[in-house]
């Protein structure tokens, strides 16, 4: 006998001295790891890598705040704050948090639509209409501060309900085929900065084919100088980045070509002045100095609510990913809740101090990894190089052409456009996954990042659901002198059992599939139980039941309940009677059996389901599984389940699965449990002179006797029990 008994658990009524140091380390990952840092070994390591990313995230920075269409030094400050913040909450040592291509275009696409430039047109002397930009920035940094810090609340609120665990709907096939979608997006946003136009802002489904056209349309009107400026820098740009990855164990440091190239540009603009003589646009005026918080304008979380939330689950998958890849190859743990909730802080406090969502990004993550960086002090540095850029560099980059920012953007695109190789992989890999992948990037494209993001977590979803309702059906049969069974038409050495049909799914049972599960199982055994009932409803019943002294089988030993006498006249049919044959005072007819019927009997006495793919059953799924071991039992064959897991069994039990002909005794906890009940009863019975409980799954099966009056009928036959019994 198998008995359950759930284990009590005693909370403390109070909050102790160590329950509140626990959750002040978890929450706080700093204050377990800092006081064993080894300085010695560590500290050197993390200044190099420090620095080298704090000189990315200057360029960066002031690149992504130009995709978000923000003032550039929003890029600094997002630079900053939240970098910096990383260092208290986060348990990556290697990942480098900041600005990110596709979280800035997420952000860019709503500043467009909720902020158009139009409502900012003002004229000049009379007649010019030009766009007030300090007016139109500053209600852009509103906005933007209001979507952070909802951001922040969703991943902070996620983290601390347990809820880590939401990315896991997000499949890699579908991350990357929307970050490849969204670099598509960031690509046509900045080409208007590399061929100097201006162009119309839109927004809404098919917005990035809208702007495609408009600025085919506008090619005419290309600015010469800030085209030849965006090419240079472009081709410079991304042959010093493939030098620094072959040579890349070779150099101390990557060189750092982005910021060397922003120098250079802004030396050059400020010495020829670009800008009067060029028509060359670039970044203006960058205020030096921190600002201090300003609280947000609720008004608008109203409208980003659906775009905050999308951010904040893309921003985080990202991060986590990137996360557990460094964890694994470095030998440590990232707590997944825990970075749900760094994020979220980071998000949250920086939305005050007008930063924009961040992220991580890969190539800072790598930077960091390869120069030496074994920790989050890293990440203190680097903040630490942009603190010094903002209160005193900063002001001098207002020369910055910003086709340069917009050619650092587009070679960093480079690594996601790699991703289109996952197209041949996929196919030759898995199908489905590159549906998936393809649907994403379609639907990214054609509906925008935030719808995109929606419809392609649906088309996912709903291929998980198209698998589970198409799985693999198979009839088992055990390998020689093994308790293995495996798929008979897979495994030339799996042998059916005799006289016993083993079915599995390779699926669980719900609603959407268990009526196909009933089916496949009917085709399995050869349509026996359709085939055997339509020939029972057509055979006339009444003639069946002779009188006493008739050779045929008695009525008695019918195994299917009774009906009751106003539907046995019914089938019975006009001027039929039926004949009461001598029993017990006021006992029902029985049913007659197969045999009495001149109907042949399948060549199989039990069937057995191996739930082993179940996890779980709803209300459909026990109706229809109460339906198969009612079809089963009118034909004479008993109905076992093997391998179910004690949750789906409460599940039954809860359902009213269970009743007198459908009992615990049909369980057990392996299939070849099962078998060898079956089998042994089987053996049994077929030496037993008298028949067993018919009806009931405990009960043996095969012939019974031919005599009307025999004794109470016994238990199962004695052997050992390895049903589930509760």
């Amino acid at each position: 006998m198998l008995l359950l008994i759930p284990v009590s658990r005693s909370f403390p009524a109070r909050c102790s001295a160590s329950t509140a140091k626990s959750l002040l380390l978890r929450f706080l990952p700093f204050l377990t790891w800092l006081p064993r840092y080894p300085i010695k070994d560590w500290l050197p390591g993390d200044i190099a890598s420090g620095f080298s990313v704090g000189i990315m995230h200057l360029p960066q920075g002031l690149a992504y705040a130009l995709l978000a269409g923000l003032p550039p030094v929003t890029g600094l400050y997002s630079s900053f704050y939240p970098v910096f913040l990383y260092f208290f909450f986060g348990t990556s040592r290697h990942n480098s948090v900041g600005p990110f291509a596709v979280i800035s275009v997420m952000i860019g696409s709503l500043t467009e639509t909720l902020v158009p430039s139009e409502n900012f047109l003002e004229s000049v002397n009379g007649s010019n209409m030009t766009v007030n930009e300090e007016k139109r920035d500053a209600a852009r940094v509103e906005l933007v501060a209001a979507i952070t810090i909802l951001t922040g609340i969703f991943q902070v609120a996620l983290g601390l309900l347990q809820f880590g665990f939401v990315v896991t709907y997000l499949s890699e096939p579908l991350v990357r085929g929307y970050t490849t979608a969204a670099s598509v997006h960031v690509l046509i946003s900045q080409l208007k900065n590399v061929f100097g136009i201006t162009l119309g802002e839109h927004s809404g489904p098919l917005s990035l084919f809208t702007t495609f056209i408009e600025i085919c349309q506008k090619l005419p009107d290309t600015n010469v100088g800030t085209l030849v400026t965006a090419i240079i820098a472009m081709v410079v740009i991304f042959i010093v980045k493939e030098l620094n990855h072959k040579f890349a164990a070779k150099l101390p440091m990557p060189i750092p070509i982005e910021l060397i190239t922003i120098i250079v540009s802004t030396g050059i603009s400020y010495g020829v002045n670009l800008h009067a003589k060029f028509g060359i646009s670039v970044v203006g005026n960058i205020p030096s100095g921190l600002k201090p918080p300003v609280v947000p304008n609720f008004s608008y979380f109203g409208q980003v609510a659906g775009n905050a939330f999308a951010i904040a689950v893309v921003g985080y998958a990202i991060c986590i990913s990137l996360g557990k890849i460094f964890a694994l190859k470095h030998g440590y743990k990232v707590d997944s809740n825990q970075e749900l909730i760094a994020l979220g802080f980071c998000n949250f406090l920086g939305g005050f101090f007008q930063c924009f969502a961040i992220s991580c990004s890969m190539s800072r993550s790598l930077v960091q990894e390869s120069t030496g960086g074994n920790s989050q002090v890293a990440g203190v540095i680097a903040s630490l190089v942009i603190l010094v850029t903002i209160l005193k560099i900063g002001e001098l980059f207002r020369d910055l052409p910003k086709a340069i920012l917009s050619a650092i953007i587009i070679v960093n695109l480079h690594g996601m456009f790699k991703q289109f190789k996952d197209i041949r992989m996929l196919w030759k890999s898995n199908r489905v996954d590159l549906i998936v992948w393809v649907v994403t990037f379609l639907a990214t494209l054609m509906l925008n990042l935030d719808i995109g993001l929606g419809a392609s977590v649906a088309f996912g979803l709903l291929t998980v659901i198209f698998r589970t309702q198409l799985p693999h059906y198979s009839i088992m049969g055990r390998i020689s002198d093994t308790e293995v069974y495996r798929d008979v038409s897979d495994y030339q050495m799996a042998q059916e059992i005799p006289g016993v049909k083993i079915f599995r799914s390779s699926s669980t049972l719900y609603f959407a599939n268990v009526e196909l599960y009933a089916e496949a199982l009917k085709k399995k055994v050869g349509e026996v139980p359709d085939t055997l009932k339509k020939a029972e409803k057509e055979k006339p019943r009444g003639k069946h039941c002779p009188a006493r002294g008739v050779t045929s089988p008695p009525c008695s030993e019918v195994r299917s309940p009774p009906l009751s006498q106003g539907a046995e006249d019914g089938l019975n049919g006009p001027g039929v009677s039926v004949i009461k044959l001598s029993g017990a005072e006021g006992s029902a007819p029985p049913e007659p059996t197969l045999r009495t019927l001149g109907l042949p009997q399948p060549d199989f006495h039990a069937v057995i389901l191996d739930f082993s793919p179940v996890s779980f059953v709803d209300t459909v799924s026990v109706k229809i599984l109460k339906n198969i071991f009612r079809d089963f039992r009118e034909i004479e064959v008993d109905v076992f389940i093997a391998c179910c897991s004690v949750p789906v069994l409460a599940q039954l039990e809860r359902g009213n699965f269970f009743s007198s002909a459908i009992t615990k005794h049909c369980f057990f906890p392996s299939v070849h449990d099962a078998v060898l009940h079956v089998t042994g009863e089987q053996r049994q019975a077929s030496v037993s002179t008298r028949p067993h409980p018919p009806g009931h799954c405990h009960a043996g099966w095969g012939g019974g006797r031919t005599d009307s009056q025999a004794d109470p009928l016994p238990p199962c036959p004695p052997q050992e029990d390895r049903s589930t019994r509760m």
